[in-house]
Order: C-alpha cells, then structure tokens, then sequence
C-alpha cells in the first residue's frame, strides 16, 4: 500500500526486498515476509519481541493461574503440585519447539489454521483448516472466559475475606463480576491499541512483582509452620475417587492451562517487527520463563500450605489460594496480595482479548466466520485494529459465561474448554506438517533441525492429544452427578462437530482456504517471483511454469485445478 501523495514507481525503479508498505504500518521485510504468504500489511507492526513475549507471558499470568486451578493440581497432593508442574511444563516446551519452528518459517495471524491449509494433503486441507479455525478461535474465547471468571472468583474472595468469611457471593454474582470484566477488556482493548505493545512490559513486571511478593511473604509468614521437604517432593495424597496415578495426571490440567497462552506470540506476527525471530523466540521464552518460575512458586507454596489440603479447597473465602494467604500473612496480608493478584489477572484478561481478537479477524478476512464482511474491516480510527473482531469476542465470551450461572462445576469447563479447543488447534498443523508436508517446509530462522525436529513433533501431537483427552475428565472422579459432570466434552464436541457439519453443508462450496488479500501494484519484483515460487495465483500475475490444469509451486512441485484453492483478489 503507497502512501497517499506518492506515485507508484516504476518495476524498474523498485528496490529489491522492500515491500511498497504504509509507513504507519510497520519495516518493508516484515511485508516482504507477509506478502510471501499472500496478505498485505494492514496492521501497525508496534511490537518489539520483548513485547511479543510480554502478551504470552500475560496471558499465562504466571501465579494468578495457579491460583485459578489449584483446584486441579492440590487432590494429588505436594507430588501433584509439584512433579505435575514440571514434567507437564517440559512436555509444554516440546510443542513450543514444534510451534516455533512453524512460527519462524510463516508467521501470519492466522498461523495456525493456515499451516494446516498449506501442509495439509489436497482432500483434507479445506476441512481441517476450517476446523482448526474455528478451534482455535472457541479456545482463545474460552481462556477469556476462562480468566474473567478467575478474575470474578478472586476479587469476589477479597470481599468475603474483608468480612471475615461472612458473605458468600450467588452465582448470579459471580456472573455480574464476570461481565463487568468482559466488556472492560473490550473498552481497553479498543482504546489502548497504540500502547498495548509498551503495556506488556508494565504487566510483565507486574507479574514479577506479584511473584516476588509471595516468595517472600508466604515462608516468612509461616516461619513456624513449614513443610519439610519430604513432604514437598515425595508425600502423595488423593482427595478424588480416581485412582491416586490418574489423580496425578489430572494434576497437569493445571500447567496444561496455565502454559497455554504462547499461541499468541503466532495471532500477533502481523503486528510483530521481525516477526520470523520475535515469533519464535516469543513463544519459548514464555514457555521457559513459566516452566522455571512457575516450579519454584509450587514448591514455595507446597512448602507454606496447611497439610490437610481439605481445608484449602473448602475454603469459606472460595479461593484455595486466599486461604493459603490468609494462614502465611493474615487478614491484612492477604487482601494486599489478593488485590494485587486479581489485578495481575485483569491485565491477562486485556491481553488474551487483543490476541483472540487477531485470530477471530484472521480467520474472517479469509471468509470463514459467520457474518466475515462485517467483522473483516480494519479500524483506522482506533489505531489499525480489528475492532469489530473485538467485540465480537466480548460478545462470545458473555455468553459462554452464563455457564456460570449453572453450577461451579459447568463453570469449571471454561477451563478445560480453552484446553482441549487449543490442543487440537496446535496439534493439527503439526501434524499436517509431518504427515503431509514435510517436503513443502522452508525453515526460517529459528528451526530445530532435521535430526531433532520430527521428533519434536510427534512428541508434541502425543501430548496435545493426551491433554484432549485429559481436559475432558470429571475431576472429582468417576460417575459424576450433574454437579459435578465435565461439561467440556459436550461443549467441545459441539463446537468441533458444528464445524464439520457446517464445513459439509454449506461452507465446502465456497471456503477454499485462507484468501490472497495483496495487490500486485504494491509488491516488488522479487515479491512477485516469491510469490510465483509459492504456488499462489493472483490477478497479474503469471505462475512460473505450466497453465490450465497445473501450476508450478516450489522447488519442481505441481499443483493439481483442485489443489491450488486460492482466491482471487483484483
């Protein structure tokens, strides 16, 4: 896109590598990158990789999400909350590796369901991206929720431990709080946007700070009352009806959820300056930073919990964590780190709306969603962002939140929900990648290498799927009454049987894949011939070799009439 007030230069007269871009919106090489891809610029690149790891780690909101599923991991005792930490955490790890790989070759908002749609075999491609699209758009809106309702349960706590435990919120409550919450974010989201990239730093810091605090706090505070540390690493308890190795692994629902924000790193590549090394790099330093600090924060607070966990997770305040506050620091103590922790929570709410919203117009502006014309316009006014896509998610995720209005148990499958939506939204290309098109992969900067990185993969797409699997069991044990069924295997189900059965009905006549969105006056040679060399056919231009029914892609590759499906912008 030129500026207005410029003329097009001549073909002759363009500079090799520099894409034709709005100086508003970011480096010609990032377009250059981007346009590889087939979209143009339409975001304002304002986000260091710093930064780009800031939104992951704000979103994971390191402590306040331990506190949120403490839930989950305290039934199978210190061994479940500590152990379960760490090795879910490596594994975590493994499917960033995989992820990065893929996130430094193509980095595109839309990553991963386009991954899936360019790795994917011919018969497969169109559904597989149209069900991860629409996965991975549930799962972000899910971890909204999912945080929002963490966010409603801690400041709700704070009340109820400033009146000594004498005041028990509704569900109706909760919700009120819930909501409040939802369209703050999406107030925040639309007027912050030429500062959303300086905020991560703040939250960041925020987040440390709140970290810090509670290392120190809770071992002074029970200076006469630790744990030893047999008890840390080796006692084994089980408060479920599950057998006590099941209860173990359900433990892993909470690093499963608490790491599982570094997808944002990718839904923020077209607003990312360097995204093929911001992307990447973003991803693992979040991963890495949570998988060290979260450790110590598990064996800080295994080490300051009252050992009869009953207590803990009845807790009149109805936040196991504001109960272990409370017996470390007191009534005093534990308002100041309640307070701070919910903020902390609030700003991983900010953060996950921004990055959902990117996905959700993402897959809009390849004609995927319902209602895609309206959602798929940019926001000049409000700093080159997809405002429409924004509250589209506020919306969405208001009305997953009246779960809460059913039970705590239905409420609970907001976690898990965001779980298993994500799990086969990060798998699937993966897979694809290694399954299907393994021979079409041109790593980028970052790349585990050929020896490491298959491996790496299958270790990644066995793990998602166990925690697939893992997020759908009731957590209290078996034969669950409705109170305390996991409801995520319906919702889930659902959504990804709706996907298909939609895909089947109706969208396989028109969605053919993420859409070509560039204009071949606003690219350079060298972009022409890159874009020729990937197969992609576009108004004005000329594949590299063959016609009619075969288009040259890559390194001697063709593509059958059928297998190119991509549309075509004038």
């Amino acid at each position: 896109m030129s500026s207005q007030g410029e003329t097009s230069p001549k073909p002759e007269d363009r500079r090799p590598s520099v894409a034709v871009v709005h100086p508003e919106l970011g480096g010609a090489e990032d377009a250059a990158v981007l346009a590889k891809l087939g979209y143009k610029q339409e975001l304002r690149r304002n986000f260091t990789m710093i930064e780009v790891f800031g939104i992951a780690f704000s979103i994971m909101g390191l402590l306040p999400s331990i506190a949120s599923t403490l839930s989950y991991s305290i039934p199978a005792g210190p061994v479940g909350l500590v152990w379960g930490w760490f090795l879910a955490s490596g594994f975590i790890f493994i499917v960033g590796l995989a992820m990065a790989d893929l996130g430094s070759a193509m980095p595109t908002s839309g990553g991963l369901y386009w991954w899936t749609h360019f790795f994917a075999s011919p018969a497969t491609r169109n559904p597989l991206s149209f069900l991860v699209g629409y996965s991975n758009t549930l799962g972000l809106v899910g971890g909204l929720c999912s945080i929002d309702y963490g966010f409603s349960l801690m400041f709700l706590s704070v009340i109820v431990v400033a009146n000594d435990g004498n005041y028990t919120p509704s569900n109706g409550v909760i919700y009120a709080v819930f909501l409040a919450c939802v369209i703050l974010h999406g107030i925040l989201a639309s007027t912050l946007s030429k500062i959303m990239g300086k905020l991560q730093t703040v939250f960041v810091i925020m987040n440390f700070i709140l970290i810090a605090a509670t290392i120190i706090a809770l071992p002074v505070g029970r200076a006469m009352n630790r744990n030893s540390g047999s008890y840390i690493f080796a006692d084994t308890e089980n408060l479920t009806t599950w057998p006590t190795g099941w209860a173990f692994m359900l433990a892993w629902l909470s690093p499963i959820w608490t790491i599982g924000g570094f997808d944002s790193c990718v839904h923020m590549s077209e607003e990312a300056s360097n995204a093929t090394r911001a992307v990447p790099y973003g991803i693992l330093m979040a991963i890495g930073s949570c998988w060290l600090f979260g450790f110590i924060l598990v064996i800080v607070i295994a080490g300051c919990m009252d050992t009869n966990l009953s207590n803990i997770l009845g807790s009149p305040f109805g936040q196991p964590m504001a109960q272990i506050y409370y017996d470390a620091v007191g009534k005093q103590g534990t308002l100041g780190l309640m307070s701070l922790l919910f903020i902390v929570q609030f700003l991983m709410g900010l953060s996950i709306l921004v990055a959902a919203s990117r996905q959700s117009w993402a897959f809009s502006r390849d004609g995927a969603l319902p209602f895609s014309k309206f959602f798929r316009p940019i926001s000049q006014r409000f700093g080159y962002i997809p405002l429409r896509t924004i509250w589209g998610c506020v919306i969405l995720a208001a009305l997953l939140g009246l779960l809460a209005l059913i039970a705590p148990a239905a409420a609970q499958a907001l976690f898990s929900l965001a779980v298993a939506g994500n799990n086969l939204a990060w798998g699937t290309p993966i897979f694809a990648r290694i399954v299907w098109g393994q021979k079409k992969f041109k790593p980028g900067p970052f790349y585990t290498g050929d020896r490491l990185s298959i491996p790496i993969a299958w270790t990644a797409i066995v793990f998602l799927v166990f925690g697939i699997f893992l997020s759908m069991f009731p957590v209290g044990g078996p034969n669950p009454t409705p109170a305390t069924m996991n409801y995520t295997v319906v919702i889930n189900c659902a959504v990804w049987g709706f996907s298909l059965l939609y895909y089947g009905l109706d969208a396989r006549k028109w969605f053919t894949g993420p859409k070509i969105t560039i204009d071949t006056d606003d690219l350079t040679e060298e972009q022409a011939e890159a874009i020729r060399d990937e197969g992609l056919i576009i108004n004005g231009l000329e594949p590299v070799q063959g016609s009619g029914e075969e288009a040259t892609i890559g390194a001697g590759k063709s593509l059958s009439k059928d297998e190119k499906n991509v549309s075509v912008v004038s």
